[in-house]
């Protein structure tokens, strides 16, 4: 089983693309397994059993995967999304993690940050930035 981290924004369009990447996978006798994740402030979780479903972006991306018959699921994680991705990393131990990117200039970058380039750094595991070029 080849296990795959999916952390998305409210960005559907880039969620879609990340979804597309992992369709086109080319696997040979290997089932995929995907975790999509998305963060949430504290006050967007009115209550404990509020589904990560609820960002149009996961259920974009998890209808994709389904439809094509890849095994997916939802986790929801808190923020910061960077300590969230990173702790799900730690606890899923994926093969993989597929993060959308946006382009940004090296002062945006170093004035507001930057969840990938922050995931790329720390990350165990082998990152795949997939960039919605729109």
């Amino acid at each position: 089983m080849y296990q795959l981290l999916v952390p998305v924004d409210d960005d559907v369009d880039k969620a879609l693309a990340q979804a597309q990447y992992i369709i086109d996978l080319p696997v040979v006798d290997e089932e995929l397994s995907v975790t999509v994740a998305h963060a949430y402030r504290d006050d967007d979780a009115q209550s404990d059993d509020v589904p990560p479903e609820q960002s149009p972006a996961v259920t974009k991306a998890l209808a994709s995967l389904r439809e094509e018959g890849i095994s997916s699921e939802p986790l929801e994680i808190f923020y910061p999304p960077t300590e969230g991705i990173l702790d799900a990393a730690d606890d899923i131990q994926p093969d993989q993690i597929v993060i959308g990117g946006r382009k940004r200039t090296p002062t945006g970058k170093a004035l507001f940050g930057s969840t990938t380039q922050h995931v790329i750094l720390n990350a165990e595991q082998p990152v795949t930035v997939i960039r919605d070029d729109k």
